[in-house]
């Protein structure tokens, strides 16, 4: 039997620490700050920002945080690619990734059933191995759900049609096991916070929507921004072929909360994607 193949992380000692003790440590201070409301209806997805915990992780921590009383032993993210660009998605055939805190196996169920569709999805190892937008989430996930499977799909493009394609591949893999999906995004980048504001205003207004077509429109024509936008869109649609009708966003803020530097910021969002009777 071959040896395992593991995905070595890649940005432990800079985005967030390479200790397990003081990332735990900085992990709980995120989840004790957190204070999101308590949904009204069954968890299907999250959306979560990838910076490095410094500036984005109290914001990670809202969408975080609603599972810790939800049980998930599976985990689908969905997250953009930013060092290369590809058309499709990508799945990992690594069989575990490692960070601070163990090693997170691999759903091999779920990554041949994916694979499958094989014009959605390959393997793009360079789109794989400098990538942070994946790996940043896995901690958090270590800490409040503990031992989980992983698919790891990295999306090449935001273009419509793939979107809703990928979706349908996902909800068809989905659609009959309890697998939590992510979308790791974060929203516009440096602009200065009154425009980053109203940039992602308009992405914000269009989540708690839950209107993917229109985010796709408004992403298109620059009236939003957001880099893992293609993510996001599959998210969305994958959310609702899954039985979610509801879309919360949870928290918002960007870096000049944590710097104090208005001039040039990044955004970021926590949310959150869910199905059950509506209210009212």
């Amino acid at each position: 039997m071959s040896a395992e193949k593991i995905r070595e992380s890649v940005i432990a000692g800079t985005w967030y620490p390479s200790d397990p003790v003081l990332l735990k440590r900085e992990l709980a201070g995120y989840l004790d700050l957190a204070e999101p409301q308590a949904l009204e209806g069954e968890l299907i997805g999250l959306v979560a920002p990838h910076a490095g915990f410094l500036y984005s992780g109290g914001v990670a921590a809202w969408s975080y945080k609603l599972l810790s009383k939800k049980m998930f032993d599976r985990v689908l993210i969905m997250a953009p690619s930013h060092r290369v660009g590809f058309t499709g998605a990508s799945v990992s055939a690594a069989d575990g990734y490692r960070t601070p805190l163990g090693v997170v196996p691999l759903d091999r169920e779920l990554i041949e059933e994916l694979r499958k569709y094989s014009e959605l999805v390959g393997y793009n190892p360079q789109a794989e191995s400098g990538e942070h937008s994946l790996e940043i989430q896995l901690p958090f996930l270590q800490v409040v759900l503990g031992d989980f499977r992983l698919t790891p799909l990295l999306i090449g493009t935001r273009a419509p049609e793939f979107c809703v394609k990928l979706s349908e591949a996902i909800a068809q893999t989905c659609c009959e096991k309890r697998i939590l999906l992510i979308a790791s995004s974060d929203l516009s980048h440096y602009y200065p916070a009154e425009t980053a504001r109203r940039l992602d205003g308009v992405f914000l207004k269009l989540l708690e929507a839950f209107d993917p077509q229109g985010l796709a429109v408004e992403v298109e024509n620059q009236r939003t921004q957001a880099c893992g936008a293609g993510p996001v869109i599959t998210w969305m649609h994958a959310g609702k072929k899954l039985g979610g009708n509801r879309c919360k966003v949870l928290h918002y803020a960007n870096s000049a909360d944590v710097t104090g530097d208005n001039s040039e910021v990044v955004g970021y969002a926590a949310a959150a994607l869910y199905g059950g009777a509506q209210d009212g």
